[in-house]
């Protein structure tokens, strides 16, 4: 008799099912796999022949082989293990499976027959609601993982005989579906509030008008000036997820394998600031079995890049097609592997390698070599930014003023109120800086006034196209700011200032 048993992978940043096909025969004892298995899962046969032993059960000497289904799609991950062994079970006549297209079980298991997480849970679970699954075996390290997809049955267990003492007893697959609350984590705890930043006005109006409207941000400035600091208390000026959202971004960090007990799905944006010593394949994602990269961990967030040009130049130039697409393909002679990343890129930089320059009292630099340090980004990265600000030096006055500046709750409240408004024009899903270009004529009404400057201002900057859809969609952003139905003159002036720097 062939046992079958439903489990599930990844491939990429989706789920789908696996079947297992167990079936015990006469000959030379051994586990026999195939099915176009990576490394680690061909590993697990020895896991589990030692498991089922310690698990207190003897394994005849039989020839037992096991079959993963479909064979055209490249098995890896240690998900496998505990289907493997009820399979074997099953085989055995320990066990017996009622309703068994019904219901998916996934897990490792140690040597001792414990059984540890995995990743990829969330995706895997997802798929198997949409196949009509309706109980799911997995281990209670991923339990509340789980039960974030709601409508399915979770199980979790934390043994090899856990598993059988379930199966054995139907009435215990009879749990009620759950779902784990997505409203038990403050969105904006712990975030640095705008309120305790001093001065830097135009940096505060940039950093709201590239929240409002999901825009790409550089700070230019010398060391000290607080550019860091107004990056990392932007998360506190964005809307909190809605649950697709949060799903959305869940899904990435469980295939990553950043989900556990503790933080077992995204509620808040992310904010992610990497080293700039950072690797392109750990920036972008990729390896030789594939996974996601910092951009796609900053899904819906922010990507904060401080010290902008002391990343490698060819690490920077791959976020050149991310920045425009929200996803990253990676080729691999498996397959295309695609992740979402639709972030928001905030950087910082220092004029020169010093950092004082133009200050002819502190900057020793010289004009080639001011040149060559902003050189180190790319013109068609720099083309991607939608706003450019300086931040200078605070005076004494603004400093030993102590006034209380305005808060994160309140500048929250009119980038929501301009989010409102973008997604009644745009659609739910469509923010400013997003919206295609074939639409722009139709999102972005300009003025009279405002069309002959946004004319003046291509002319005289000598834009690329792609800077002059950016021009209008930051002026858009502005625009909804104000409340704004067209786009005036004082929009299209504002939005030119942030990109004079560029």
């Amino acid at each position: 008799m062939v046992s079958t048993i439903l489990t599930g992978a990844v491939y990429g940043i989706g789920g789908y099912l696996i079947t297992v096909e167990v079936d015990m025969a006469e000959g030379l004892p051994c586990i026999d796999m195939v099915g176009f298995l990576g490394s680690e899962v061909k590993e697990s046969a020895e896991r589990v022949r030692v498991a089922i032993k310690n698990g207190g059960y003897v394994i005849p000497p039989k020839r037992f082989t096991i079959n993963l289904s479909p064979a055209g799609i490249r098995k890896g991950g240690s998900a496998f293990d505990l289907p493997i062994a009820i399979g074997i079970l099953e085989s055995m006549g320990v066990v017996k499976m009622d309703k068994r297209e019904e219901m998916l079980i996934a897990g490792e298991l140690g040597l001792d027959g414990a059984v540890r997480s995995i990743r990829g849970v969330l995706p895997i679970l997802l798929a198997a609601k949409e196949q009509g699954i309706k109980v799911c075996i997995i281990p209670e390290a991923n339990r509340k993982e789980g039960e974030c997809v709601g409508g399915i049955r979770i199980i979790g267990i934390k043994t090899l005989k856990d598993a059988v003492g379930i199966l054995m007893n139907p009435i215990k697959l009879q749990v009620k579906p759950g779902k784990t609350s997505f409203q038990d984590i403050s969105p904006w705890k712990g975030i640095t509030d705008f309120e305790n930043i001093i001065g830097q006005p135009v940096a505060r109006r940039a950093a709201e008008i590239a929240a409002a409207g999901f825009h790409n941000l550089l700070f230019t400035g010398p060391p000290g000036t607080g550019k860091s600091m107004i990056a990392s208390a932007m998360p506190g000026i964005l809307p909190p997820m809605n649950e697709e959202e949060m799903l959305d971004t869940s899904k990435v960090y469980s295939v990553a394998g950043m989900l556990n007990e503790e933080q077992y799905f995204i509620a808040r944006r992310p904010f992610l600031n990497p080293h700039h010593t950072i690797t392109p394949q750990a920036l972008v994602g990729g390896g030789g079995i594939p996974r996601p990269g910092v951009i796609s961990l900053a899904n819906h967030g922010i990507l904060f890049l401080d010290e902008l040009p002391e990343f490698k130049r060819q690490t920077l130039d791959m976020l050149r097609q991310p920045l425009e697409n929200g996803k990253i393909t990676i080729a691999r002679k498996s397959g295309n592997y695609t992740y979402p990343c639709d972030f928001m890129l905030v950087a910082a930089m220092n004029p020169c390698p010093c950092g004082y320059y133009p200050d002819a009292m502190r900057c020793n630099c010289t004009d080639l070599e001011v040149k060559r340090y902003s050189g180190r980004v790319s013109g068609p990265l720099l083309d991607r930014i939608d706003l450019s600000v300086g931040v200078l030096r605070n005076s004494y006055e603004q400093i030993k003023s102590f006034r209380k500046e305005e808060s994160s709750g309140e500048i929250r409240g009119r980038v929501m109120e301009a989010r409102k408004r973008q997604r009644e024009r745009n659609g739910p899903e469509l923010f400013n800086s997003r919206i295609p270009v074939t639409h722009l004529k139709k999102f972005c009404i300009l003025k009279a006034e405002a069309e002959s400057v946004a004319e003046r201002y291509y002319s005289s900057m000598d834009m690329s196209i792609r800077g002059y859809h950016r021009l209008l969609r930051v002026a858009r952003t502005i625009a909804d700011l104000d409340g704004a139905f067209m786009i005036g003159k004082k929009h299209i002036l504002e939005a030119a200032s942030y990109r004079s720097a560029l």
